[in-house]
């Protein structure tokens, strides 16, 4: 289905050497800027792939990589428009058996707080320039559209995952085309930088074991605390996310499969959204453990995807190391978070921004008569 819905292709190759010819010179040892380096040279492969296939105007200017003419495709500067934080929520029929601090209503309430603008999501979006929108993937307690809310529920609640499938492959079918309906919208307004978050109490468990699954590994690897459980309820997480396992065992044959029997609708239109920006050819930053499994889902579907993935940080709850080594992502900030939201995403926005000025501003040697530097 992913495949058929979703036309992802990779990000090209074909500026590589013209880009990084032009960070190299630029006013600095090589490779002084670090890791902003890579991600200008990321930025950078996308939006020129984005711009070719949209005008085929650097096609047309491009001979051959390293040339004087490919050298003009990098002339074009690189941008971030309308930055746009989508934050998924949803409910797990698994949170009613006790794997979390709070009960599933805390979901509906919290929702009301980000409508509210009260939440940390709220704060770090207003200051970082991020337009936030809120989606009822299917939470327990449904809030009115006229808070905002914008409705693309899958039913109230997923069932309990290690009781019986935590959804039909309907619903998933049906969160891919609405997360896909709704990144279209949001590219043919003007965004070319999508972050995703989430909310829903019980969601580490869904992640864990879809992580679980995916990855092949043991539970105990990818069950942490969440929003803070003591070694009591731990322990009983592990056990409900491992009983859920072995009963769809037989079943978890594919990706969408696991999204099914284990998943949560947020993660659901979480990755229909990072596959619909791959197809787009947007950079799409991605938050923290939550918003990795949906990811890391992403990636097993249509590997291509990866290209167009930014990890905003690493964050306190275990099993997000070991998924973004899988992925072999390097996050750009590690600040012990989990809250989840999309605030690790919302933070990271101003170091994609350092990567693009200094990419469009920084004058080359040449320009600022620099000479023998070696």
């Amino acid at each position: 289905m992913a495949q058929s819905l979703f036309s992802v292709t990779a990000a090209s190759r074909q500026y590589d050497e013209a880009i990084e010819h032009k960070i190299n010179q630029k006013t600095k040892p090589l490779g002084a800027l670090g890791q902003l380096e890579s991600l200008a040279m990321q930025i950078a492969r996308v939006q020129y792939s984005r711009e070719s296939e949209l005008s085929h105007t650097l096609v047309n200017r491009t001979e051959s990589a390293g040339s004087e003419s490919s050298l003009s495709a990098t002339h074009l500067p690189l941008s971030i428009t309308q930055p746009t934080m989508l934050v998924f929520a949803a409910d797990h029929g698994i949170a009613a058996y006790g794997v979390s601090i709070a009960p599933s209503e805390v979901t509906t309430q919290m929702v009301h707080n980000f409508m509210q603008g009260g939440a940390a999501i709220n704060v770090f979006c207003r200051q970082m320039g991020f337009d936030l929108h809120v989606i009822d993937c299917g939470m327990l307690q449904p809030i009115s559209e006229s808070t905002g809310v914008i409705n693309q529920r899958l039913g109230a609640g997923t069932y309990a995952m290690h009781l019986q499938a935590a959804m039909s492959t309907a619903q998933v079918h049906q969160g891919f085309a609405l997360a896909k309906q709704l990144v279209t919208r949001h590219v043919k307004a003007g965004c070319n930088i999508l972050a995703l978050g989430e909310m829903g109490i019980g969601n580490t468990s869904a992640a864990s074991a879809v992580m679980a699954a995916l990855l092949h590994v043991d539970v105990d690897l990818c069950v942490g605390r969440g929003t803070g459980i003591d070694d009591v309820t731990l322990i009983k997480k592990s056990q409900l996310i491992n009983q859920a396992i072995e009963l769809h065992r037989t079943k978890l044959t594919s990706a969408e499969a696991i999204l099914a029997h284990l998943g949560g609708f947020e993660i659901v239109q979480m990755t229909g959204a990072i596959l619909a920006a791959a197809e787009q050819k947007i950079i799409v930053l991605i938050d923290g453990f939550i918003a990795t499994a949906a990811a890391l889902v992403a990636v097993k579907l249509v590997p291509q995807s990866s290209d167009y993935l930014v990890f905003a940080h690493e964050s306190h709850e275990q099993g997000h190391k070991l998924m973004l080594q899988q992925l072999q992502a390097t996050p750009l900030l590690s600040l012990g978070l989990r809250l989840g939201e999309g605030t690790g995403a919302a933070l990271a926005l101003p170091l994609l921004q350092a990567a693009v000025n200094f990419y469009n501003q920084m004058a080359s040697f040449k320009e600022a008569g620099i000479n023998n530097v070696v």
